[in-house]
């Protein structure tokens, strides 16, 4: 497999063959490291359409249509694929447009046959099957438990998408074209230098370094991510899991690139990156030394490794948001947080 740009590291994801549902739930699921599953769906329809060439591959794609349009993301020649923020981070350098299947495909297709040197960059991102392409998920079935996971299709041309994490794990699933994805682990973000946190490109924030061209001088630190960054490079029928919270760089190389993912066993009720933005105003700016009775409590009831029984001297009935997980102690702790916020306002 050829690729076009050097990748920042030597050191490459763990790989084996396409593994069975058993072995994956034991063997891959229930670890914290990412693996290529080489093959996994390589008998998809999806992917043979693919193998068959690019007009073939975007006539396969444009038969789901009939669904929502998809949102599109489209950027000029000049940004080289590369979706992110404008030079001055006052807005990105991309607009959104809602366009349907068909006209996606038939656009991309158009710039395919035509030869451009440098085209728009295209990136329908995150389409959820059953809503934009139905019928696709019963045509291109997983085989793997990823239980309440919706696929969701990413289509568009030679693209790169900045690097950012999931909050839940995933499954990655190339249909067409090849992909690299440059992984880094989650102790290494104050090495990625996070973007903001509340304006972001797509739901997570991201890391202002761009993997490719690393600006050493204005971001020094990135050296040491570098150190421990893993790559994936990835062709039609392959599959990549990515561990939650795993900050990943994704690159797209061909010029019709298709990809599905998974993301499952995330518990919407869980907002850890809520909680954390809450605690840049209530903690962070606390005086030393009460910030550091603060870390007490977080290390006695979230991070330290009996934080799960910090109430157990009390009865069952009078643990309250002490209590063991559940709905009933997530629903206590929602009512008991909102009551607080509500009365400081």
């Amino acid at each position: 497999m050829s690729f076009d740009v050097r990748p920042v590291t030597d050191t490459l994801v763990a790989e084996r063959p396409a593994v069975d549902a058993e072995t994956f739930v034991r063997e891959i699921a229930s670890g914290y490291a990412p693996v290529v599953l080489r093959g996994q769906v390589a008998e998809w329809p999806a992917v043979a359409a693919g193998r068959r060439g690019e007009r073939a591959l975007a006539e396969y794609v444009a038969g789901f249509a009939g669904g929502k349009p998809l949102e599109v993301l489209l950027g000029q020649p000049e940004i080289a694929g590369r979706f992110f923020y404008r030079d001055d981070m006052r807005g990105f350098n991309f607009m959104r447009q809602q366009v349907p299947l068909g006209a996606l495909m038939a656009q991309l297709l158009q710039l395919a046959e035509s030869g451009a040197v440098d085209p728009p960059a295209i990136y329908a991102n995150a389409a959820a099957a059953p809503d934009h392409l139905p019928g696709w998920s019963e045509a291109n079935r997983l085989g793997l438990p990823a239980t309440g996971a919706t696929p969701r299709v990413w289509i568009g041309n030679a693209t790169r998408v900045a690097t950012h994490y999931d909050a839940s794990p995933n499954l990655a699933a190339v249909v067409a074209g090849r992909r690299r994805f440059t992984l880094f682990p989650p102790e290494q973000v104050a090495n990625l230098y996070v973007g903001p946190l509340d304006r972001t490109l797509a739901g997570p924030p991201a890391s202002m370094v761009d993997p490719d061209e690393p600006d050493l001088e204005r971001y020094p630190r990135f050296a040491e991510a570098m150190r421990h960054a893993q790559v994936a490079e990835l062709g039609p029928g392959d599959v990549l899991f990515i561990p939650a919270i795993w900050w990943h760089h994704v690159r797209a190389f061909d010029r019709i690139n298709v990809l599905v993912n998974y993301w499952w066993a995330y518990d919407t009720s869980a907002t850890p990156f809520v909680a954390m933005v809450h605690a840049l105003m209530s903690v962070r700016d606390l005086p030393p030394a009460e910030k550091k009775a603060w870390k007490a409590w977080f290390d006695h009831l979230v991070f330290g490794e009996d934080a799960a029984h910090a109430g157990d001297h009390l009865p069952e009935h009078a643990r309250g948001v002490l209590g063991a997980p559940g709905k009933e102690r997530n629903e206590r702790i929602t009512a008991y947080l909102l009551g607080m916020l509500s009365a400081r306002r």
